[in-house]
């Protein structure tokens, strides 16, 4: 008896030492509270590149997630991992190849940067492509479109602080009402004309078991649900970049 609960309980603590060691959670916090700035234009949340390619807490964030072993994850646990993994591999991305003007720019038409090699997890490599859509996606939750941040301005805006498994559910909400309430780029209604995110038009499926889009973002702005037509965005992929931040506005 005494035997299985030490099993019981090794087993607990091992588990739980292998979800810390999956990310770097306290190196990411402190390299997203230093490198990360909120701004008032399209972005929200602008990366400083420039101090993250010098910036020890950074390096050890990419290390984590190259030593990871995440197939362990369960629920919650998994999916703010692989939402994190996402954002941290796609500034990675944008690093390996800065300066870029965005970061298609690091692709080509035969072989889109979606598809090339992001980084390593687990020792092996992983593409934005994979994590997107034959990771997180078939879990069914339409929220992590708020979450993933592919480094441009009409993103949404990154997070300033890692996703964690206890209170997901609450940052995803908050994610999704901060952008749904963006009119420049997150949800507007002109007249009867619901102006929203071209994400809500490449990723309409996600939305269906929800009743469809526009049902889904009337949860969060529930006078959204009067549109009687929907219009998209134009989509600006520049490099939500702080060196090149327009200057504040003069109040």
């Amino acid at each position: 008896m005494r035997t299985a609960c030490l099993a019981a309980l090794l087993g607990v603590s091992l588990a739980a030492g292998a979800r810390a060691a999956c990310l770097d959670e306290a190196a990411y916090a402190r390299a997203l509270a230093g490198h990360t700035a909120a701004v008032e234009d399209l972005a929200g949340v602008r990366v400083d590149y420039v101090g993250l390619r010098a910036s020890a807490d950074w390096k050890a964030v990419v290390a984590s997630l190259a030593a990871c072993q995440p197939d362990g994850l369960r629920g919650d646990a998994a999916l703010a991992f692989w939402i994190n993994a996402y954002n941290v591999l796609a500034i990675d991305l944008v690093l390996q190849h800065y300066p870029v003007e965005g970061i298609r720019d690091i692709g080509s038409l035969l072989r889109p940067v979606w598809k090339r090699e992001a980084g390593r997890v687990g020792g092996r490599p992983v593409s934005l492509h994979e994590i997107e859509h034959e990771i997180l996606r078939p879990r069914g939750d339409p929220r992590i479109h708020v979450a993933l941040v592919c480094a441009s301005l009409s993103c949404p805006a990154l997070l300033r602080e890692p996703y964690r498994a206890e209170g997901l559910d609450r940052q995803l909400n908050a994610q999704a009402r901060s952008f749904l309430d963006d009119p420049r780029k997150g949800a507007v209604l002109e007249g009867r004309t619901l102006r929203l995110s071209r994400i809500f038009d490449w990723f309409a499926k996600d939305f269906e078991p929800a009743g469809g889009v526009v049902a889904w973002v009337a949860r969060y702005r529930p006078e959204l649900n009067r549109a009687e037509r929907v219009r998209y965005f134009d989509y600006d992929w520049s490099l939500n970049d702080l060196a090149t931040a327009p200057a504040p506005t003069a109040q």
